[in-house]
């Protein structure tokens, strides 16, 4: 729930407080939450600023990167993740400036994997065969990637080990994400694995990414940082999209696949994630698109139905927005007192 100066000047209207009060509240809460990521000007800079030299150091520059050759990308990958190590340090604990400070340790932790794979090219010590140029990092599925992806992981907890910026996952999140992938030709051979086999792992790597991100979710609180919503969504995209893919003929098994989005769909209103949302009702929009097209195509009724149905999940909607607090606390009231005690709160 977000305040606004408006929303305290209606307390005071309503006499909760007094009119003197609700400059120095605003004030205070201004203050207190100065820390925090803000959807303004100065945060959209940051944010787009660090994502530029993100990309202009990693993937855009990955032609100039090969001409220094192997030793070259580790020292210079190296010395540039230093040095926005110490310009972090320098912002977020001699200058109280957390957001700019937190996105150049972020920087620096993203120049891991280019760090690992100058070492690598320099050393010539592959785990499987040689995966080519560091551009091909972001377009193919090779098991030779997998040291710069967990190099990366570890950077990014030892950084978050000092730096508490939620931002920071997001770097854990992109390399499970890339794992989930890569994993698949280490498990099954360089050559060997199926598309089938693919998307299980990747499937799994999902499942076991969302129970992290709950993990993480239920023992850290909110209003001091989303740390879990990175690998949610980086979770949700291997779990989800594998889960897509695997389709099969067996109706029944359609009809399953349309079950599971409908518990995704639940867990967002439990987890109060809206990417759970998101996902699960692109799911279930894409099982009745199957269903007009293929199973009710020349059924007259089926797209009256339909749209039944869609008026009736309105209603729903607005029934929610104007009692969501009751309905969350009717479902609550549902669950056994063990499971309420494990879902995570704002």
């Amino acid at each position: 729930m977000k305040v606004y100066k408006e929303d305290l000047q209606w307390a005071a209207s309503q006499g909760l407080i007094s009119s003197q009060q609700v400059d120095a509240v605003w004030d205070a809460l201004s203050e207190r939450n100065s820390d925090r990521p803000q959807f303004n000007f100065a945060n959209v800079a940051f944010y787009f600023g660090a994502l530029i030299v993100i990309s202009a150091m990693t993937w855009f520059m990955v032609l100039a990167w090969e001409s220094f050759g192997g030793s070259g990308i580790f020292l210079l990958a190296s010395i540039y993740a230093f040095c926005f190590v110490i310009m972090g340090r320098r912002l977020w604990f001699d200058q109280n400036l957390k957001v700019p400070g937190g996105l150049s340790f972020t920087i620096a932790v993203c120049m891991t994997p280019l760090a690992i794979y100058g070492l690598q090219r320099w050393t010539g010590f592959w785990i499987q065969a040689d995966p080519g140029t560091y551009r091909d990092y972001y377009h193919w599925i090779k098991g030779s990637w997998f040291f710069m992806e967990v190099g990366t992981i570890i950077a990014a907890l030892i950084a978050l080990k000092f730096v508490r910026f939620p931002f920071l996952t997001a770097p854990i999140a992109f390399s499970l994400y890339f794992i989930s992938m890569d994993l698949t030709p280490l498990l099954f051979g360089k050559t060997d694995f199926s598309w089938k086999q693919q998307l299980l792992v990747s499937m799994w790597f999902g499942i076991a990414c969302l129970i992290v991100a709950y993990l993480i979710d239920i023992r850290t609180r909110r209003r001091d940082g989303d740390f879990a919503f990175w690998l949610y969504l980086f979770g949700l995209i291997p779990f989800w999209f594998s889960l897509s893919f695997m389709g099969d003929s067996n109706e029944f098994q359609k009809f399953i696949y349309c079950l599971i989005n409908l518990g995704l769909m639940v867990l967002s209103v439990l987890l109060r994630r809206k990417v759970f949302i998101v996902f699960g009702a692109i799911g279930v929009f894409g099982y009745f698109g199957y269903l007009a097209s293929t199973v009710f195509n020349n059924a007259v009724l089926f797209p009256v139905v339909l749209t039944i149905l869609g008026i009736f999940v309105i209603y729903l909607g607005i029934l929610y927005q104007r009692n969501s607090q009751a309905i969350e606390r009717f479902f609550e009231g549902l669950l056994p007192e063990q499971l309420r005690q494990i879902l995570p709160r704002d």
